[in-house]
């Protein structure tokens, strides 16, 4: 078994699932999905 004795401490490690996200975060992932969408199915439909 390797020995991580340099790593902080494991149980003030924060992963980002835990981490707290505000609105700014999700208004660029709306926006993001939002180009998305256009460009898989909107421009396809224009250029038809």
């Amino acid at each position: 078994m390797d020995d991580h004795s340099h790593e902080p401490d494991p149980e003030k490690r924060v992963t980002a699932p835990m981490q707290e996200f505000g609105g700014r975060e999700v208004g660029i992932g709306a926006a993001v999905t939002l180009i998305g969408l256009l460009l898989a199915y909107v421009l396809p439909a224009l250029v038809i």
